[in-house]
């Protein structure tokens, strides 16, 4: 039986209502879902079986299929069923398992998982005559496609691996400037007394070194103390599969804090922050993390923006939790200094609350977090 929805129910939908949607055949898996695919407020997205090497990225426009495009620009083909490396500096596009059936009344959108952004893996979603990429538009009947483009590290993927997430909302589901102001009220959505809560939550970065670290490599006493991390070039490569495998030292160099409290970031290098900022999301809300400035176009902060229902909430084991900001500068060197804001979490109600929350049985890599690299490095002793 298809979903229902009140006159005045919008929302993201929950955890529950994506397993009616695959139930009611809107979402329609090429294989059979895993177990944990479903998030709180999202499905996980997996790869399928090739992935095709383009010139360049693209946008199919409204008159053409994505499948038309690769045609025109795809350079090679890559099995992936036993996995393969994704080079630096290439751009790949793999049809993913997942297409969907969408009714009239549900669009979708994406973004990266978290992990994916912490290593610096570009990746966007795709679907067929479509203007953007990472939106769904309503009733949208066709297959999905992730892009995919390693920036530092190169990654090893295979069939099944999971880079992307995707929500689905029914109506308009952002919370205005009053309505955020009550629920920050109520739920103490910042730790910061004096946030600015007027478009969202005002997120800045710590350059302080305010937050603890379990990365922090050994030996480094009698520096500042770690408030970042900058990936290495020339690397080896990444299995987006193994957790706990890689040695920190291997791939990234730690920052160190300053007197003045400030960070050069350098063309082209890529960054590991933290916000000042312990922020929660209540049980029945989902955040984003969108640009604080479109017009502050020197660095690009948070790739992977998504942060669900019970992120640092009490209720789910958390106590507040830092927003790990991945952070890359682009043409010229640009100066960040600490308190500096950076980004703006926006919330959204949920259609209902879902079944279970982030970081309450599902393992989840990033509850209560500080600063944190991605899953896939070891904890220093």
């Amino acid at each position: 039986m298809p979903l229902v929805f009140g006159i005045d129910q919008t929302g993201i939908l929950p955890d529950r209502m994506i397993a009616a949607l695959a139930g009611d055949g809107a979402i329609v898996p090429g294989q059979e879902f895993q177990p944990d695919q479903i998030q709180p407020a999202s499905l996980d997205l997996r790869l399928g079986e090739v992935a095709y090497r383009v010139r360049a990225s693209f946008l199919p426009g409204p008159e053409t299929t994505v499948a038309e495009r690769i045609k025109q620009l795809k350079l090679h083909e890559i099995i992936l069923s036993h996995g393969a490396v994704l080079e630096t500096g290439c751009v790949y596009i793999v049809p993913l398992i997942e297409s969907l059936a969408l009714p009239d009344n549900v669009a979708g959108a994406a973004n990266p998982k978290s992990s994916t952004g912490r290593l610096d893996v570009f990746t966007r979603v795709i679907a067929d005559k479509t203007r953007g990429f990472d939106r769904i538009k309503p009733g949208y009947h066709g297959p999905l496609y992730a892009e995919i483009s390693p920036r530092t590290f190169p990654v090893l993927v295979r069939t099944g691996s999971r880079l992307s997430q995707l929500r689905f909302r029914h109506g308009h589901a952002q919370l205005d400037s009053d309505a955020l102001r009550t629920l920050h009220a109520r739920e103490a959505l910042v730790d910061d007394p004096r946030a600015d809560v007027s478009e969202g939550i005002a997120v800045s970065v710590d350059l302080s070194a305010s937050i603890p670290s379990l990365f922090t490599p050994a030996g480094a006493t009698g520096r500042g103390a770690t408030v970042g991390f900058r990936a290495k070039h020339h690397t080896g490569l990444i299995d987006i599969e193994r957790r706990a495998a890689y040695d920190v030292g291997d791939f990234w160099e730690p920052i160190y804090s300053r007197s003045d409290r400030s960070l050069i970031l350098d063309p082209d290098e890529f960054y590991i922050l933290a916000s000042k900022e312990a922020v929660q999301v209540p049980p029945d809300y989902a955040a984003e993390m969108v640009p604080f400035d479109p017009l502050v176009g020197e660095f690009r902060v948070h790739y992977a923006g998504f942060f669900d229902p019970g992120f640092g909430h009490v209720a789910a084991g958390g106590r507040g939790a830092r927003a790990v900001l991945e952070v890359r500068s682009r043409e010229v060197p640009f100066i960040l200094e600490h308190g500096q804001i950076v980004g703006r979490l926006i919330y959204e109600s949920m259609l209902q609350r879902p079944n279970t929350l982030y970081g309450d049985g599902l393992g989840s890599n990033y509850q209560a977090q500080g600063l944190k690299l991605s899953k896939h490095f070891r904890a220093q002793p």
